[in-house]
């Protein structure tokens, strides 16, 4: 078993933590199909498209 060669700061630990804080929250995209906002890489939840393609068939309410 491996043993630890040198060890960490308290203050390096708790930079490397601090990345996640720093983190912004996710963009948010125009759908080309129904105008609406949606994250990239992710299905469009007002009109179900993504990449042209309908992959989730909504419901429309009338």
């Amino acid at each position: 078993m491996g043993l630890q060669q040198h060890r960490r700061s308290k203050a390096v630990n708790r930079a490397r933590r601090a990345i996640v804080m720093r983190l912004d929250a996710p963009e948010f995209l125009e759908c080309p199909k129904c105008h609406e906002l949606k994250q990239p890489h992710k299905v469009c939840p007002a009109c179900g498209y993504y990449k042209d393609r309908e992959v989730v068939a909504i419901k429309k309410e009338k």
